[in-house]
């Protein structure tokens, strides 16, 4: 259990310091001032950007819902003007309110003020994480209502903007005060329940790496752990979907179309904390003002670069012409822009649409056959027949060829157009099932959710499936599309059931020549595997018992 009461974790601070000191010494107004402003914000030792059109205030401590401290600092133009827009920024997670000091400078010059704060837990702010809870919530009415008391803010023209952590707290401060006009979400989520739990699976790596971060370097509730060891062991899950559900955006669409809250949305094709199928449900629900961005990496990747930069980037970009044509009445560069803006993988090439799911895709739907002695598995348009059943099985014994890659690394990649590869002939049939098509007579165009469902017959009470697929070149080098994992934590032994699982979203074109294969097997790195050791999953293929793959394609 974390003590509320301990002295903050020194010893990642000390380490920043001593790699980064000489770049905080040297940055001043240089090129290196944001990434110098970034690691010295972490270090809570803030370089603030100095300019004559604005002021800044470090000096600011609001009291929270519950009586916390909640330290801030603000943005304020001198133009003299009677009033102004503003923009809160809301940090991520492990960070605090110095995280943004670049961006908002660039705001501010542009007539905005900007009021940036740590979370409560995060940074010297009080309490304990709530993660995005109902005391989140009542913090950033307080935020807003100091604001509106000691600045000359304008009371209509107020926004929220943050990545990550922060992304989602807009997002629900948006639906909670109706005070917010425009939100700007980067890589954040439309459903919490989804990036914990998705198809029953934990998401290992991530749910790690976040309660790790959130001990060393915050004060995170107690039962953040709790309900994070309960997900990893199927236990007690429907208390934490509970808990992730009313922090989840998908859940107050209505007050956010009630409000008429314009929402900018930029996510990652990569991301797989905050993987985009929800956020893009959320687009596809919200009836107001709405634009999403979305581009190769992982989670927060290409908006930090930018951060790193000096925000000439096509996020921060659009995060300004967001708020420029609703809080300020301009209009901008993104007006222009259809709001469904799909950055196609391994291209430079950005494609709009006017919805989501995309109108023009139109569902390209292959039946699975069963490989032969000498033959792979085939995807074909037509049915599987035969007077005979058969039944192909795999064990869970070891993980394949087959991947996600390096966890966090190889998304990072995608952005330099360096894909997750696998030799597909080479993956085994022990322990991993693949369908392929022939060699396609045109470019695939996917744009959207492929969705796989499989007839399935689990030797155990447990199964867990990975679905993969994969653009194959004539080598049979497969370069991975997208993928989805599926969990049976309570399967019933000898049960034959269908399993449909949606990929996640994804922008690619599969050449001509080229084939779609898909594989399945039963683990990834990033997905924890369900207790009770090896187990085998039989696929079944009958004229009753179809398995498909069905892809979104223009």
């Amino acid at each position: 259990m974390t003590n509320p009461n301990r002295p903050r974790t020194w010893w990642p601070a000390l380490v920043l310091l001593l790699c980064f000191s000489p770049l905080l010494h040297a940055a001043g107004s240089s090129a290196l001032y944001p990434v110098a402003s970034l690691v010295a914000g972490i270090l809570n030792q803030p370089l603030f950007p100095e300019s004559a059109v604005y002021t800044t205030n470090d000096d600011i401590v609001i009291r929270g819902s519950d009586g916390i401290n909640l330290e801030a600092n603000v943005f304020i133009p001198t133009s003299g003007e009677s009033s102004y827009p503003a923009i809160v920024f809301i940090n991520s997670w492990a960070l605090n309110e110095y995280e943004y000091l670049a961006a908002a400078g660039r705001l501010a010059e542009q007539g905005y003020i900007v009021l940036s704060y740590s979370s409560r837990g995060w940074g010297n702010s009080g309490g304990l994480v709530d993660t995005a809870g109902p005391k989140d919530m009542d913090d950033f009415s307080r935020v807003l209502d100091w604001l509106l008391a000691n600045t000359a803010t304008d009371p209509e023209r107020i926004g929220a903007a943050g990545i990550s952590y922060g992304a989602g707290i807009s997002l629900l401060a948006a639906a909670h005060d109706d005070r917010v006009r425009a939100v700007a979400a980067m890589s954040g989520w439309g459903s919490l329940v989804e990036a914990l739990y998705a198809g029953q699976t934990p998401r290992l790596v991530w749910g790690e790496l976040l309660t790790l971060s959130g001990e060393l370097l915050g004060r995170p509730d107690p039962a953040i752990s709790a309900l994070w060891s309960n997900v990893r062991n199927h236990r007690n899950v429907e208390q934490t979907i509970a808990w992730a559900s009313i922090r989840s955006p998908l859940n107050y669409v209505d007050q956010l179309n009630a409000n008429g809250t314009a929402v900018y949305q930029a996510n990652n094709w990569g991301d797989n904390l905050f993987q985009p199928n929800s956020p893009l449900e959320l687009h596809h629900r919200l009836n107001g003002p709405k634009h999403i961005d979305l581009q190769a990496g992982t989670h927060a990747g290409t908006e930090i670069i930018g951060m790193l930069g000096d925000g000439n980037t096509r996020i921060w970009n659009n995060v300004q012409r967001w708020f420029d044509s609703h809080l300020k009445g301009v209009p901008s560069a993104i007006d222009d822009q259809l709001p469904v803006q799909m950055k196609v993988q391994f291209t430079d090439r950005y494609e709009g649409f006017t919805a989501f799911p995309v109108p023009e895709a139109r569902p390209r739907r292959w039946y699975l056959h069963p490989r032969s002695l000498f033959t792979p598995g085939s995807l074909r348009e037509s049915p599987w027949q035969s007077w005979q059943a058969r039944s192909i099985g795999i064990s869970s014994w070891a993980d394949t060829l087959a991947g996600t890659g390096i966890p966090l690394a190889s998304q990072v990649f995608t952005q330099l157009k360096v894909p997750v590869t696998a030799p597909i002939p080479l993956l085994g049939q022990n322990r991993s099932i693949w369908f392929q098509t022939g060699r396609l007579d045109e470019t695939l165009a996917i744009r959207g959710i492929p969705r796989v469902t499989l007839q399935i017959t689990p030797a155990d009470r447990h199964a867990q499936l990975v679905a993969y697929l994969y653009d194959m070149d004539w080598a049979g080098t497969g370069k991975l599309i997208t993928h989805a994992p599926v969990t049976l934590p309570e399967a019933t032994a000898g049960e034959t059931v269908a399993v449909t699982v949606d990929l996640v979203a994804t922008a690619y074109d599969v050449p001509a020549g080229n084939r779609l294969v898909l594989v399945v097997d039963t683990r990834d790195i990033l997905y924890e595997y369900p207790e009770g050791g090896t187990t085998r999953v039989d696929f079944e293929f009958s004229n009753g018992q179809l398995s498909t793959l069905e892809v979104p394609a223009l």
